[in-house]
């Protein structure tokens, strides 16, 4: 059905080679989320695998067919944009027919899709209101049943909540996750947001100056990251870097520690230092710390502490939670 594999896949605009061999396997059902920072290739790949953009070499397979030379409305993909692309002078029931229309679909199943993806979005009060009079995830919604009518064989979405408030961005998350769960399709995702692609994928591709870093699931990538790169990226706060010099690590150049993973006392521990700032956010204390042993540490205190700025204290990490980093940035396998 909806099945993926990208061989190779290159990509230059210009003397500039944005994607730098791409391979990637995607099982029917799958979720995967491409993420990285901006400019790393995410949505450059998205763009190939729709047609959107021509590859300069590497092939791209659906659903065990080749697709490198069919336009995107051959190659049944439904794309969701961040702009979500609607056609301001048709009601929300004609942007999500239209597509299917166009297709030569007969009336009736026409009506019949739209009803039901109306119905699974909660639209069914606004199908026949404009573009303009509804709110921003309201139209990300109707851009998805635009993608739902078309029946795809692999949905696509390019940074889909980008445009939406911290509210929205969370409850559409929620919506896109049933969505997955009822229509059991696959679907590709671009974010540049790390909690989207902790909460959402199944398998999230880690990407970073056109290559991948790594792929796997969201605890794997948490749990066991390849490489600096990857184990700052996953996670929030961001993991701390220590050079192993500072605290007599041999065989190591770099040692990382999570802030979820670094305890304080008062009293004693391992690196004494100070508050630099603290913030107070009700269910979680994050602390920044300058340490004399371990320099700047960012620290996550579960739920509510009095620490403040100025307040001496020891930090101790979970030995059993650091990573240790060869210096090319590798993690070093505890043998």
């Amino acid at each position: 059905m909806g099945s993926l594999v990208l061989e190779d896949i290159r990509k230059s605009f210009g003397p500039v080679e944005v994607l730098k061999g791409i391979d990637l396997q995607v099982e029917d059902g799958e979720f995967v989320i491409f993420v990285g920072p901006s400019g790393c290739g995410k949505s450059t790949l998205l763009r190939v695998i729709a047609g959107l953009e021509d590859a300069s070499s590497g092939s791209v397979t659906i659903a065990d067919a080749a697709v490198d030379h069919l336009p995107p409305s051959k190659r049944g993909i439904a794309m969701v944009f961040q702009t979500y692309a609607l056609y301001p002078h048709l009601t929300v029931r004609n942007n999500m027919a239209l597509g299917i229309k166009q297709a030569g679909q007969p009336a009736n199943e026409v009506a019949s899709r739209v009803a039901a993806a109306s119905k699974m979005l909660s639209l069914d009060d606004y199908l026949d209101r404009y573009p303009a009079e509804l709110s921003g995830g309201q139209r990300q919604r109707v851009a998805i049943g635009r993608a739902v009518v078309r029946d795809p064989q692999l949905f696509l979405f390019d940074e889909p909540l980008s445009n939406l408030d911290a509210a929205l961005r969370v409850n559409t998350r929620l919506e896109i996750a049933r969505l997955h769960r009822e229509l059991g399709a696959t679907m590709i995702y671009v974010t540049h947001d790390q909690v989207e692609a902790m909460t959402l994928a199944d398998k999230i591709v880690v990407l970073n100056g056109g290559v991948v870093e790594q792929i796997g699931s969201p605890m794997e990538l948490y749990n066991n990251p390849a490489n600096t790169f990857v184990a700052g990226f996953i996670g929030s706060p961001q993991m701390n870097f220590i050079e192993a010099g500072r605290l007599d690590e041999a065989n190591a150049a770099s040692i990382g520690v999570r802030p979820e993973h670094i305890s304080v006392d008062p009293q004693g521990g391992d690196w004494a230092g100070s508050v630099l700032h603290a913030e107070h956010l009700g269910a979680d204390t994050i602390l920044y710390m300058d340490t004399e042993a371990a320099g700047l540490l960012t620290v996550r205190l579960f739920g509510q502490h009095e620490f403040d700025a100025g307040d001496r204290l020891y930090a101790t990490p979970d030995r059993s939670r650091m990573f240790r980093f060869d210096e090319n940035g590798l993690t070093i396998t505890a043998q």
